[in-house]
């Protein structure tokens, strides 16, 4: 004699096992950890920054003055309080430039790691669930594009297609969805054969609706410390194409092309290209010890007592 469990004697779909934790469980966790609370602290003060920057910013990022080229910050001899950080090669104002070169920063890095976290996750659900030759080929696919080196691959595709800024967005999420597919697929080839998703099958419950209802919720924690990690790393890829002149157009302001302008004036003007790579690197740092923080306390076993 067979004996159903109580959610397909009743024709309902089992729920889902819970997910690693909580999201209020998470936010006390991370705010526990000092570090991480600074971390964060900076990521608000720069999201801020970027989306009030009309606001923040002391004058236009692209406004020329050529009889205040070169001026040193305010706390120099030669500085002045009217440029706290002082003046590029055109007279533009620095710290003007880097808050409006967040803006781009942040965009691209979110926008490049949502677009390969959906473009992943998709795969990674269909290759670890169904398995056989799907998971053989996508995973192939995966192995291929591993083979080739992400920048360089960039580089290749920004040349194809052009400059701009939604081009960079997509080849950076395009480059990035294999470490979400391999992540997700190993997390579902661990869940598929538990009994809530076996009850789901039995009561007739789609394939779609099991990796969508049943599958996704589970793997949400790792997906959110990828993307984290995926935002620090697009966000430094973006400075290297604007570095080399394939990324946005000349006339929006990004960290990379304000480090190409200032590479030249390193031994006399040291600030026009220093501000910017503080910048990039503290923004960086906060989004990585964010994601080192989220993977500490989305494991279970941060919460056993």
């Amino acid at each position: 004699m067979t004996v159903m469990s109580p959610a397909a004697a009743t024709g309902q779909a089992p729920a889902a096992a819970p997910a690693a934790g909580s999201g209020l469980r998470v936010l006390r966790a991370l705010l526990r950890n000092k570090l991480a609370v600074l971390a964060l602290a900076v990521l608000v003060l720069l999201l801020t920054a970027a989306l009030f920057a009309p606001l923040i910013a002391p004058y236009d990022p692209n406004a020329q003055n050529l009889l205040l080229r070169l001026q040193p910050p305010a706390w120099q001899s030669r500085g002045s309080g009217a440029h706290l950080l002082g003046t590029d090669q055109l007279g533009r104002d620095i710290l003007s430039r880097v808050i409006y070169g967040a803006r781009v920063s942040l965009l691209v890095g979110a926008g490049a790691a949502l677009l390969a976290g959906v473009v992943g996750t998709a795969v990674g659900l269909v290759s670890g669930y169904f398995g056989g030759w799907a998971d053989r080929v996508l995973m192939r696919l995966a192995d291929v594009q591993l083979a080739f080196p992400a920048l360089l691959l960039a580089l290749a595709i920004v040349g194809f297609l052009g400059s701009g800024l939604w081009y960079v967005i997509l080849v950076l999420g395009f480059t990035g969805w294999v470490s979400y597919a391999r992540v997700v697929r190993s997390e579902v080839m661990s869940l598929r054969s538990r009994d809530f998703v076996t009850e789901a099958r039995a009561i007739g419950v789609t394939d779609i609706t099991i990796m969508r209802r049943h599958l996704l919720p589970n793997v949400t924690a790792p997906l959110a410390t990828i993307g984290t990690l995926h935002v620090a790393a697009a966000i430094v890829a973006e400075a290297s194409l604007s570095y080399l002149g394939l990324g946005v157009p000349k006339e929006t302001v990004t960290w990379g092309s304000m480090l190409a302008d200032g590479q030249l004036y390193l031994g006399t003007s040291w600030w026009v290209a220093v501000f910017p790579g503080i910048a990039l690197m503290l923004t960086s740092l906060a989004i990585n010890i964010t994601g080192d923080a989220l993977r500490d306390v989305a494991d279970p076993k941060a919460y056993r007592r």
